[in-house]
C-alpha cells in the first residue's frame, strides 16, 4: 500500500507530518510518496495552501497536522 503526502519543500508542518507519520509506516509496512505541490501546478490549484496533506488515492487522511488515531485506525481495518 502507498500514501502520498503532499508536500511543500520550505513547510515546517509538512516536514513534522512526514517525521510524525514515519512510526506509522514502519508498523504497518507502508510506502509514502511524499509530492511537493509547487512542482505540479494541478496539485497546487487543488490543494493550494491545505498543505500537508495525507492521501490514499484521492481519499484524504488529514491536513495540516497527521491525525495519528485515524490514520491508525484506517490502515488497521484495510490491512
Amino acid at each position: 500500500m502507498k500514501l502520498t503526502l503532499l508536500s511543500r519543500t520550505y513547510c515546517h508542518l509538512c516536514h513534522d507530518m512526514e517525521e510524525a507519520l514515519a512510526p506509522i509506516v514502519a508498523e504497518f509496512g507502508v510506502e509514502v510518496e511524499v509530492l511537493d505541490v509547487d512542482a505540479d501546478p494541478a496539485l497546487e490549484e487543488r490543494w493550494g495552501e491545505l498543505v500537508p496533506v495525507l492521501l490514499d488515492g484521492e481519499l484524504e487522511l488529514c491536513h495540516y497536522f497527521l491525525d495519528t488515531p485515524k490514520v491508525r485506525d484506517y490502515l488497521g481495518q484495510i490491512g
